[in-house]
């Protein structure tokens, strides 16, 4: 299995993840969650939030994937570019957790630049 699907496993795993901490130890109340979820505070609302930035990476990643299959992106490219964009990723969750927005506004844009050369990956001549 090439790199980058394994790389999407873990993308699909991110917001899971988030949501996690977010709910871990809080007094989390599935009877009504979104409400609950409204009044988290500190990290586990900055959880929260990269939870649902998780899934706007998701699809994001997922149509970069999509448009490289579908181009015959180079494989090599390919798999380096969704392992930075997983780092990037994770880089961009510990940036949020932390209370860091400098810096995840800079690694959320790592991963973007990732996915763009992901898409883009198959204009490119490869044997």
């Amino acid at each position: 299995m090439p790199i980058a699907a394994w790389c999407l496993l873990i993308v699909a795993f991110m917001p899971v993840v988030t949501v996690g901490i977010a709910k871990w130890g809080a007094g989390y109340d599935n009877h009504e969650p979104r409400q609950w979820m409204q009044t988290l505070e500190g990290y586990r609302r900055r959880a929260y939030a990269a939870h649902t930035n998780c899934y706007e990476a998701l699809s994001v990643f997922l149509t970069a994937m999509f448009v490289a299959v579908w181009t015959d992106g180079a494989q090599e490219l390919v798999d380096t570019l969704a392992v930075i964009f997983v780092v990037a990723r994770i880089a961009y969750i510990a940036a949020y957790l932390a209370d860091k927005p400098a810096a995840r506004s800079l690694v959320w844009s790592a991963a973007y630049l990732a996915a763009v050369g992901i898409a883009l990956s198959g204009l490119l001549p490869h044997a």
